[in-house]
């Protein structure tokens, strides 16, 4: 059963170009409108089943803040509706709902009454409340005198005391340090095996995936694509990486896999190939620590000033394992003209755990994306690891002890 539903939700704001266009629309509103309308939001509609978590990503200005804002009721929507079911539980702007001249401790008693609880109940949580801030003797100070980590720390602590049915969690989380950040994914994590429905804005990649079942990518104010994180966040790079023209394609795998391809196009990759070192023999399924070679070869379609390649390990859910660039390791290419072939051979040891695994690709002219993408490929190369001959391990590195000393 669905415990949010969003149907056809729309956001609206007027634009003036000037105090007197705006008093002008309000005395005479019958003549012609002084404003034009910008629509942050526009026919969205999605629905969130209990106990699922669901991550929304975007580029600044998509309407994922205006969004949650909807949905929590905190704005009210120009069209459509938000039907909610059950206790709400959302921490959106850092400090909202507080009262700097407040002290912790009464920003905290006033925050649970909000949420619905008795005085007596609320007394009985602060206990626990202090306990997960960690903030010390600065929980009886006023508010005004907190750092924004501080007052993150607060803020969590009081929503999420007592476990909702839906917890709504917008960027925040960002500005906390990284120990909080971990305690606090903790809890949400908890929070969602007992149950409780998940709505997480992040650009937190890691984040996204090791919690959400599943992603919405905002463009625009519309939905541009739903569906597993790891295809939503491919498209969400490419979003990132575009400049003037770029080409940005995504196709359904036969595993079940969308793989996502953008770039300029002035350099492409026309193959990649996992093989072995020595005698090149494709490999599709690999032993843990077996030596391996990733070939490359690139065509020059325009004239490139400087040409970096990526490459990037990951595995099953998306997740990055190991990565890097040749500008990171100082083999940066110069004025390749139209016409010039490349090879890239790449040699590493499979140092990796029983699973599978993707390599991307990418093709740009500095240290990362940000800048020109000339060739960007997920899920370019995939294979299969496989432990017939190591000792027993968890964990998708195989990072054995040299050593292992026991005193008695």
């Amino acid at each position: 059963m669905a415990v949010i539903k969003v149907h056809n939700l729309g956001k609206r704001y007027r634009r003036y170009h000037s105090k007197w266009a705006r008093l002008l629309d309000w005395i005479l509103p019958y003549y012609s409108p002084k404003h034009t309308d910008h629509w942050v939001l526009r026919n969205l509609s999605f629905a969130v089943s209990a106990g699922e978590a669901v991550g929304i990503v975007g580029l600044n200005g998509a309407g994922k803040s205006t969004l949650l804002k909807l949905i929590t009721g905190t704005g009210s929507p120009t069209e459509g509706h938000v039907q909610m079911n059950g206790t709400v539980a959302a921490l959106l702007e850092l400090g909202m709902g507080f009262h700097p001249d407040f002290t912790g401790r009464q920003n905290a008693l006033t925050g649970l009454q909000l949420l619905g609880h008795s005085a007596r109940e609320s007394q009985r949580l602060l206990g626990a409340i202090v306990e997960f801030a960690e903030i010390g003797d600065y929980f009886d100070q006023p508010v005004r005198t907190y750092s924004s980590g501080m007052q993150i720390r607060l803020a969590f602590s009081v929503a999420t005391a007592v476990r909702p049915d839906i917890l709504i969690v917008d960027e925040a989380l960002s500005v906390g340090d990284t120990y909080f950040q971990h305690k606090s994914f903790d809890r949400i994590r908890q929070f969602k095996n007992a149950g409780t429905t998940l709505l997480l804005v992040s650009h937190d990649k890691s984040a996204i995936q090791g919690i959400c079942d599943r992603a919405l990518l905002l463009h625009k104010g519309s939905i541009l694509r739903e569906g597993q994180p790891d295809s939503v966040f491919d498209l969400y790079n490419a979003l990132i990486a575009e400049n003037g023209g770029q080409v940005r394609s995504q196709n359904e795998l036969g595993n079940g896999k969308t793989q996502t391809l953008s770039g300029t196009g002035a350099a492409v990759i026309t193959r990649a190939e996992l093989s072995t070192p020595d005698n090149g023999a494709p490999l599709e399924v690999l032993y843990v620590g077996q030596a391996a070679k990733l070939h490359l070869q690139i065509e020059i379609r325009e004239c490139v000033e400087k040409l970096v390649m990526g490459y990037c390990i990951k595995d099953r859910l998306g997740q990055d394992v190991f990565g890097t660039n040749t500008f990171h390791t100082g083999d940066v290419l110069h004025d390749l003209q139209p016409g010039e072939k490349v090879t890239f051979d790449v040699f590493f040891p499979a140092n990796l755990g029983e699973g599978s695994y993707s390599i991307s690709t990418a093709l740009t002219n500095a240290k990362d994306h940000l800048s020109t993408c000339y060739f960007w490929q997920d899920l370019h190369v995939i294979f299969e690891v496989i432990n017939p001959d190591r000792p027993n391990f968890v964990g998708c590195n195989w990072m054995p002890p040299t050593q292992i000393k026991i005193g008695r």
